[in-house]
């Protein structure tokens, strides 16, 4: 993912609430399924790590990024954002990368 890409999942994220929270028992495989389905429906999701939560947000992060193979678009505090193409849904087109062009002289 580039860095525009991120930029862009960014500006959309500002605008979502988050979907999932996950407290004193951190991640359960219920959680990462529900997680996996919503990323599968929305494609960019939410999630709020609550007070009660003794792991640390990135951690949490990094774990539920690669059990439902999704990329972590940004952690703040204890909001974390996660991002997956979906295989049937695509409903977020992500900017193109630019090729960058050499003139020759």
């Amino acid at each position: 993912m580039t860095t525009k890409q991120r930029a862009y999942l960014k500006s959309l994220a500002m605008t979502l609430d988050p979907i999932y929270q996950i407290g004193k028992s951190a991640l359960t495989p219920e959680i990462t399924e529900g997680v996996s389905e919503a990323l599968e429906a929305r494609e960019l999701i939410k999630i709020n790590v609550l007070k009660n939560c003794m792991d640390d947000p990135n951690e949490l992060a990094r774990t539920l990024s690669e059990r439902t193979h999704s990329e972590i678009v940004q952690v703040i505090g204890k909001k974390i954002v996660l991002y997956r193409e979906s295989k049937d849904k695509k409903k977020i087109v992500l900017p193109e990368e630019k090729k960058v062009k050499v003139k020759s002289k």
